[in-house]
Parts: C-alpha cells; structure tokens; sequence
C-alpha cells in the first residue's frame, strides 16, 4: 500500500522508524536476492563477521535480537548452502560455535558491496551531522527503552507478575 503525503505526515514516531526498517530491509532483500540469500541468512551472516567467526549461536541470536529457535532454522539452510559450520565449543560440549566456510566469507564480500550501495543510495543527499542527529536520537529513545524495559521488569518480578 502506497500512502498519501498527508497519511504520511500523520504517522508517529514509531510508525515512520517501523517503516523505514521495512522499507529498508525490502530494499536489501531485493539487491541480495540474486545471491540466494533471504534477510533472516543474510543479517545472520552479516552479524557473525561484526561480532566474530567463532561466536556462540546463542550469542549470535542475542546480537541479532531474536530467538535461538530461530536463529537455528536459519543456520540449518545457511550450513545446507554451505555457507556457514557449527561446531561444538571445546569449553562447553553443549554449546556450538557458527563458522563462516570459505564459501561464506567469499559471499560475505559480495554483500558488503551490495549492503554498502543500498546505504549509500538510501542515504544520499543527507548531510553527514543529519545521520549523525539521527542516530543519536535513535540512541536516545533505545536508551529510554531500555530503562523503561528493566524498571518495568523489576516492577513485575516485585509484584510477581501483576503489572500495574
């Protein structure tokens, strides 16, 4: 659905962050799609190399911000591509380690390119201290979340489980 410049005006603030990252990802999706990869195996991938080869699948899962049963259907197609291996972490048998195979990290670069066009087409033409007000708000208000979320947490956990 195609809105209207006044329906647009009208969104919250949380409505137009919702569909800008929609709008964003679609946008990915299609750039990356040539390559075989969804956004759920692409940002898994992109992910991994931010955070480092080797990581836990459960520290992977927290750093993308979604549930490991998730994350491990993701992992299942990316190792039946042959893009990533899991391996037991000798520390902790229970736990496993992601991988990235040279097939992986050869893909990887392809998206980097792919990634860094669609930035830098979504963001041209916007002044480099607007990107920097953004993200700074954007820091803000996670930051207030955040404190929200805990205290919100704590409030439950007092009053076992009855919000008030």
């Amino acid at each position: 659905m195609t809105l209207s410049q006044d329906q647009l005006k009208q969104l919250s603030v949380p409505e137009r962050l919702g569909r800008v990252a929609r709008q964003w990802q679609a946008v990915a999706d299609r750039e990356l799609a040539p390559l075989g990869l969804t956004y759920p195996r692409w940002s898994a991938m992109w992910k991994l190399v931010r955070i480092g080869d080797g990581a836990s699948q459960k520290q992977l899962a927290e750093a993308l911000e979604i549930e490991l049963a998730s994350l491990m259907r993701t992992l299942a197609q990316l190792e039946q591509q042959s893009l990533v291996v899991r391996r037991v972490c000798p520390q902790d048998g229970r736990a496993k380690r992601v991988y990235l195979t040279d097939a992986g990290h050869a893909l990887v670069k392809k998206m980097e390119a792919k990634i860094l066009k669609v930035r830098r087409t979504l963001m041209a033409d916007i002044a480099d201290e607007d990107i920097e007000t953004v993200k700074h708000v954007l820091a803000m208000i996670s930051r207030n979340a955040s404190q929200m979320c805990s205290e919100q947490k704590q409030r439950e956990d007092k009053h076992g489980g009855d919000a008030q």
